[in-house]
């Protein structure tokens, strides 16, 4: 080896690197909104017919021992101690009546989202055949059924006294739209707004396993139930779980539950997906798929069907929900 002086040659120099231009490392996975389309998927699933069978029978077998177990306890304890038997027998008897009552509130809830159900059947068919006559049954009916509410007088009101000035069906129920259902909606928005950022603030802070998912169901049922409340439903335990399944179910079958990029533009603009923490990008999406569940309730809570003026914009009420969320104003 030559021992000397190493020239280096500095005039050919290397194109230099710019690192901000460099694309951003993908995620393993993409956002998709995981707690959310699961509590979709659990709600919306139709049990088998075998399984029905199966609760069934196993709530009547178990039923059966428990009243047989009960009589025979009361019965031998009358025999026993007469007044202590009696006083159990009146305690039994406020029991079972309790419970007569709960069933009869159950039904009564049932029947009342069968109105709900009824009146939107017989406008969607008023406005299909353009039947004035039977447009203002349906109005007469949509007033009767809020008559009582303090909430709608003045727009009970106002629909009585302008009732008669439209010629169309249309126009009839976009009128009960204006001046009886603008301020339930109003109610029922802000319910599915505070409905998704909850969603969204809990999946994105909170690391505990099903965490995200618990919250994303019970936040649903939760909004579902007070929407039905907003509309007249005021829907028991039964009630608000077949409400429950029939949003999901309408949520699957619309294709509502799809993830994409036009999710979120609403509040962050551009490719989002790629450009969020994975962490706050699934808070944004399970907050942004909560806000659709609670506009397909209120398509299947409300009395009326909506119209294209009054109908609400999914991407305006993510935008009123989650923007400015995990940052500061």
């Amino acid at each position: 080896m030559a021992k000397g002086p190493v020239v280096f040659d500095l005039d050919a120099e290397e194109p230099s690197v710019d690192v901000s231009a460099a694309p951003p490392v993908p995620d393993v996975a993409p956002v998709q909104g995981q707690a959310m389309q699961t509590a979709v998927r659990l709600a919306a699933r139709k049990p088998s017919v075998l399984s029905r069978w199966f609760w069934g029978l196993a709530t009547a077998a178990v039923g059966a021992v428990v009243s047989i177990a009960a009589w025979d306890f009361v019965t031998s304890l009358v025999l026993r101690a007469p007044v202590l038997g009696w006083i159990v027998t009146g305690l039994f008897g406020a029991l079972a009546l309790v419970a007569l009552l709960i069933a009869l509130r159950e039904l009564a809830a049932i029947g009342r989202l069968s109105r709900i159900d009824g009146l939107r059947r017989a406008a969607d068919e008023a406005l299909a055949d353009e039947d004035l006559k039977k447009a203002r049954d349906v109005t007469q009916k949509l007033i009767n059924f809020y008559k009582g509410r303090d909430d709608t007088k003045w727009g009970r009101d106002r629909l009585n006294e302008r009732m008669a000035e439209q010629f169309d069906a249309s126009g009839l129920f976009e009128l009960a739209e204006d001046e009886l259902l603008a301020p339930l909606d109003a109610a029922a928005s802000r319910e599915v707004e505070a409905a998704a950022r909850q969603v969204a603030t809990v999946t994105a802070l909170v690391p505990l396993a099903l965490a995200d998912v618990v919250t994303a169901l019970a936040a649903s049922l939760r909004m579902i139930r007070r929407i039905a409340e907003i509309y007249g439903g005021r829907s028991g335990f039964l009630g608000g779980w077949r409400l429950t399944r029939a949003v999901f179910v309408h949520l699957v079958a619309t294709g509502a539950v799809a993830v994409g990029d036009d999710l979120l533009e609403p509040v962050l603009g551009g490719s989002v997906l790629s450009k969020l923490s994975r962490r706050f990008g699934e808070g944004l999406v399970n907050g942004a798929l909560s806000a659709r569940v609670g506009v397909a309730a209120m398509d299947v809570c409300r009395p009326l069907p909506f119209s294209d003026r009054h109908k609400p914009s999914t991407r305006a009420m993510i935008k009123r929900a989650l923007t400015g969320l995990f940052t500061k104003t």
